[in-house]
C-alpha cells in the first residue's frame, strides 16, 4: 500500500504520532541526518508562490540524501492538454515521490488515485497538513505533549484551521475557534466555535492566527476581521505558557499586532524552522518501503 499524505483524515493517529515523534529525532540529528533517502528523487509541483514549503522540502530531501525537481505547473501537460491521471502514471515512472502545493484539492487526489508512488499535500485550498504537524511539534517544544491542551484560532476559517479541526479528532487536543459570526456555518461539523476572541483567548495554551487574504483572494474585505486580531490584550487571557503562532507570511497589525509579533510568546519562526523537521519525518514514512538499492563498485 503507497503511503500517500494528502489528510489527516486518512492516516491513523498512531500513525500521525510516530511521524510527530520522529520529526523531534529528526530535529535532534540536524547537523548529522541519517541518509534513508540516498538515491531517491522528490518532484515538486507548484501552482502558487512559495517560499517555506518549497526550501523546508528542498532541504529536507536533500539532508536525507535524495534530490528534487522543482515544477511549476503553468508550464506542465496537467494545465493544458494531459489529464492529472497521465500526469501520475508518467511521473511514477521517473521519480519515487510527488509533493504537490496546488489550489485544487481534486487534483491532489487525483495524482494519488493513480500514481503508484506517494503524493503529498504540500497545501490546497482545502487544507495544510504539513504545517499543522509543524505547529504541533513546536507546541510540544514549547509547553510539552499536546494532547489535552487548548488550541484557540482568530480570525478566517481558511485551510489551516480546518486541518487544526482534522488534528484535534487524531491528537486529543481541544480546538475553539473564533470567528465573525457569519462564518460559523463555514466551520466543518463539530468544530466549536464562538465570536467572542476573549472567550476563546481565555485559558488557552496556544493562540493561532492566520493572513486574513490568501493568495487568489486579494481584493478580498478584511474589515470583519478587525475585531480578531492577536493582542496583548487576549495573550493576557491566556495560559502563562501561552505562545502565538501563525505560519506566515504575517501582515504586522492586522491578524497579530506588534506588540505580540516583538514579544516573548512569539514562536513563529520555530514554527518555520520545525516545517524542514517534519518534512523530512513525512519523507520518510511516505518513502519507507520505496525498496530503491544503490549498488557501488568497489
Amino acid at each position: 500500500m503507497t503511503n500517500h499524505f494528502l489528510d489527516f483524515a486518512d492516516i491513523p493517529a498512531a500513525t500521525l504520532r510516530a511521524i510527530l515523534d520522529d520529526a523531534h529525532r529528526q530535529k535532534k540529528e540536524k547537523r548529522n541526518p541519517r541518509q534513508v533517502l540516498e538515491g531517491l528523487s522528490l518532484a515538486m509541483m507548484f501552482d502558487k508562490r512559495s517560499t517555506r514549503t518549497r526550501i523546508s522540502f528542498e532541504v529536507a530531501m536533500k539532508q536525507l540524501g535524495g534530490h528534487t525537481i522543482v515544477m511549476d505547473m503553468q508550464n506542465m501537460q496537467i494545465t493544458g492538454a494531459e489529464s492529472p491521471e497521465d500526469t501520475a502514471k508518467v511521473l511514477s515512472r521517473f521519480v519515487d515521490a510527488i509533493m504537490i502545493r496546488c489550489s485544487d484539492q481534486d487534483i491532489l487526489h487525483e495524482l494519488a488515485k493513480y500514481a503508484t508512488i506517494p503524493i503529498i499535500n504540500g497545501m490546497t485550498d482545502k487544507s495544510h497538513p504539513c504545517q499543522i504537524m509543524a505547529d504541533l511539534m513546536t507546541i510540544e517544544e514549547k509547553i510539552g505533549d499536546v494532547k489535552g491542551k487548548k488550541i484557540a484560532w482568530f480570525g478566517d476559517y481558511n485551510n489551516v484551521s480546518r486541518t487544526f479541526v482534522q488534528a484535534s479528532k487524531k491528537f486529543g487536543f481541544d480546538f475553539v475557534a473564533a470567528l465573525p459570526s457569519q462564518l460559523h456555518l463555514k466551520a466543518d461539523m463539530g468544530t466549536l466555535v464562538t465570536d467572542d476572541p476573549k472567550l476563546a483567548a481565555k485559558d488557552a495554551d496556544a493562540l493561532v492566527t492566520d493572513t486574513w487574504v490568501s493568495m487568489g483572494q486579494e481584493g478580498k474585505s478584511i474589515d470583519m476581521f478587525r475585531p480578531y486580531q492577536v493582542t496583548k490584550e487576549l495573550m493576557d487571557l491566556a495560559k502563562p505558557h501561552a505562545v502565538f503562532m501563525h505560519c506566515m507570511p504575517v501582515h504586522k497589525d492586522e491578524e497579530v499586532s506588534e506588540e505580540v509579533l516583538r514579544g516573548p510568546a512569539n514562536v513563529m519562526y520555530d514554527e518555520a524552522e520545525n516545517r524542514l523537521h517534519i518534512q523530512k519525518a513525512i519523507l520518510a514514512w511516505c518513502l519507507s518501503d520505496a525498496g530503491v538499492k544503490i549498488s557501488r563498485s568497489a
